[in-house]
């Protein structure tokens, strides 16, 4: 039911995260950016759930009900509909994360139909992303046509990359027409930038490697808070193994399936983007949970794979750091499974991380032993906050 009491209206900053299988949202107070209301829809493109809303304006949402076979627009109109409706809420302006963007739009940007060109343009190197979050801009759009909204882009975050770390070993005219390695998850890895220090003190200054674990997955090497190397590269298909993404693979095979093969391109991107990882190779489901809970052998083979993936491109992370001084797990994976974490740890052992057992299960935020030679920390992932810290600045409310 809405609101009948009256109230003074909150001046509030929209901040919407369209992913490959969700879409989450989050509102915060434009004065101060206390977060007011956080929530999302989940599981898209095979069971989608709405999980809820927490807040003190939660009850935005209280007895909502999610339609069944909703899909990306559908759930973002649904989010943007309840939100619309509370004669309470003022919004001040609008913050997207935009996966890609691109050679060129490396800072936040406001969106006018000149930047939504250039966007539809990167949908190639982010065709499981790019799209949704461009449908969200225009939902918002739709809703509130005078609402002005800026783009946040994951790519952004690796700019500080050594130019060595963004070059491929291919022919430079190639590489002079943008096709370098990018890297995605930057607003996740802003964000572990921003609060590391208040966690783990002058260590976050340190060599540090941050991974990114959920149904897309990446890892970061940091310096001074700053990105020195990451696993994903041109496109977000790079790097460790994902829910449904191969991660990375010789492309000698990608031209076998298609020479000798006689596979159409198309059908090899289906294959590699949301046909591997987890869901490939156990032949069951790309969530991780699900798999956890299998007694199927093809399940914990895809586990394990998945930890031996993290634990081989960690190897690369510390040779770019030239060391390594902290370990930070985040994202669903990171933050929920104490098992898979386990896993990583036992693989790194040789580096001095270890982990204590009881931490580890109770999800603390420090986990690794009070003898461990590095620190390993479990941060949880808020790619929303950078969002609305750079909306307040671009669009000052007072």
């Amino acid at each position: 039911m809405m609101r009948t009491e009256k109230r003074p209206a909150d001046a509030a900053i929209l901040v919407l995260n369209a992913g490959s299988s969700s879409v989450k949202f989050a509102l915060f107070a434009a004065e101060g950016l206390q977060p007011l209301c956080r929530g999302g829809i989940e599981g898209i493109g095979s069971r989608a759930r709405f999980g809820g809303a927490t807040g003190a304006r939660a009850d935005l949402f209280e007895g909502a009900e999610l339609p069944e076979a909703s899909g990306h627009e559908a759930a973002t109109q649904w989010l943007l509909h309840h939100i619309r409706r509370a004669n309470d809420i003022d919004l001040h302006a609008a913050g997207h994360r935009v996966v890609h963007g691109g050679p060129d739009l490396s800072k936040p940007v406001v969106i006018d139909d000149g930047v939504m060109t250039v966007l539809e343009d990167l949908i190639p190197l982010a065709p499981a992303h790019q799209p949704h979050n461009l449908a969200a801009i225009r939902a918002v759009a739709d809703a509130w046509p005078t609402l002005p909204q800026l783009a946040c882009f994951d790519t952004a975050f690796h700019r500080t990359m050594p130019r060595l770390a963004q070059l491929f070993a291919i022919p430079h005219a190639l590489t002079d027409q943008g096709l370098v390695r990018y890297g995605f998850h930057g607003l996740s890895y802003q964000h572990i930038a921003d609060v590391l220090p208040g966690i783990a003190g002058e260590l976050a200054k340190g060599r540090v490697i941050v991974a990114h674990l959920g149904h897309g997955a990446s890892l970061c090497a940091m310096r001074e808070g700053r990105s020195v190397a990451t696993t994903m590269g041109f496109t977000a298909l790079d790097g460790l193994m994902m829910g449904m993404r191969c991660g990375a693979i010789d492309a000698g095979l990608v031209l076998y399936l298609i020479e000798q093969r006689g596979m159409a391109p198309a059908d090899v991107s289906e294959i590699l983007n949301r046909r591997s990882g987890l869901l490939g190779v156990s032949g069951i489901s790309n969530d991780a949970r699900t798999l956890l809970a299998s007694e199927e052998p093809r399940a914990a083979e895809a586990l394990d794979l998945f930890a031996y993936r993290v634990v081989r491109e960690s190897g690369s992370m510390i040779a770019a750091l030239g060391g390594l001084d902290a370990f930070v797990f985040t994202a669903g994976i990171g933050e929920r499974s104490a098992q898979i974490r386990a896993a990583i740890g036992e693989g790194l052992a040789w580096t001095g991380l270890k982990l204590d057992e009881d931490r580890n299960a109770a999800h603390e935020t420090r986990i690794s032993a009070d003898d461990a030679q590095i620190p390993v920390y479990v941060i949880p992932a808020d790619e929303e906050r950078p969002i609305a810290r750079a909306v307040a600045v671009q669009f000052p409310s007072a």
